[in-house]
């Protein structure tokens, strides 16, 4: 059997090692749950959270942006949109991190609600961004792929262009500071659609995280699914590879969509059993629902 692809960055010799547990940072929040209320906009402010071991949330009531100490440096996966970016950098620094710490940039899709702050973000830092091939043209360019359901709408809120470091086939790894990131592409949601895995460790026991992509598949209101069996096919695909994710703690892209802000303050449990499989079934449950009302003519 022939080794993943990966791209190794850091102290290699720290890889597999399990991380001593994650110093308490007073910048956190106990019950970000309450300190959104009914608030759940993507740039609505949150106070930054622990999600496990030295995986953070940095985001806002409406959209998850997560940080991940290692030992060569700072991970940041998605950056919330183009207003909300000052807010997570300032979340950052209430955790006691200095944001030029963040080496790598990676991101779940390429729409302006999840991405929209990246230049900023990237011009603040400095970092790197690793991206999936399917979104690599709409970083570079700040324009939608035009064979994105959502495409239609996503043209008016174009973003700012970024710099494009790497771009990464699905099951490649970055191994930063002895930490492996995998990338998943599951085009459900968009053409660059992607997940993350990576293993955070705390008091002796070790976790996979699972960063899944939205399993939503909406479009621009002239859409229909049934005209683009190609894209249909690429959605279940990505379905499939969300329930086959190595899971053992689930977060999402928006934090409804996984109850993530209840369970980081502690009124759900942090992990359940089969939480990628319910994901993804959800989403296809949508999906096939969809496809009967276009069917249907509604």
């Amino acid at each position: 059997m022939s080794a993943k692809p990966l791209i190794a960055l850091g102290a290699l010799a720290l890889l597999g090692a399990k991380a001593a547990s994650a110093p308490e940072r007073p910048g956190a929040s106990k019950d970000i749950l309450t300190a959104c209320g009914t608030r759940d906009g993507w740039s609505d402010p949150a106070p930054p959270a622990k999600i496990h071991g030295r995986t953070w949330y940095v985001g806002t009531c409406g959209i998850t942006v997560v940080l991940i100490e290692t030992g060569a440096g700072l991970v940041l996966i998605d950056t919330a949109t183009e207003e909300a970016a000052p807010h997570v950098l300032a979340n950052i620094k209430a955790l006691g991190f200095d944001p030029k710490q963040i080496k790598w940039l990676v991101m779940t899709h390429e729409h302006f609600d999840h991405v929209g702050g990246m230049a900023l973000i990237q011009q603040a830092t400095g970092a790197q961004l690793a991206v999936s091939p399917g979104a690599a043209k709409a970083m570079r360019t700040g324009q939608a792929d035009p064979d994105d359901p959502q495409a239609a709408l996503l043209a008016n809120y174009p973003m700012k262009p970024v710099r494009v470091d790497r771009v990464l086939r699905s099951g490649a790894s970055l191994i930063i500071g002895g930490t492996r990131f995998t990338m998943h592409a599951n085009p459900t949601h968009s053409p660059g659609s992607a997940s993350w895995t990576w293993q955070s460790c705390e008091a002796g026991k070790c976790l996979t995280v699972a960063y899944a992509d939205s399993v939503n598949t909406i479009s621009s209101d002239d859409y229909h699914f049934t005209k683009h069996p190609e894209r249909v096919e690429a959605a279940r695909d990505g379905l499939r590879t969300i329930e086959a994710l190595p899971c053992d703690l689930l977060l999402t892209p928006h934090p409804g969509g996984s109850d993530l802000l209840e369970r980081l303050s502690g009124k759900m449990p942090l992990t359940t059993p089969r939480a990628c499989i319910a994901y993804a079934a959800a989403g296809s449950d949508r999906l096939e629902k969809r496809l009967a009302r276009e069917r249907a003519g509604q």
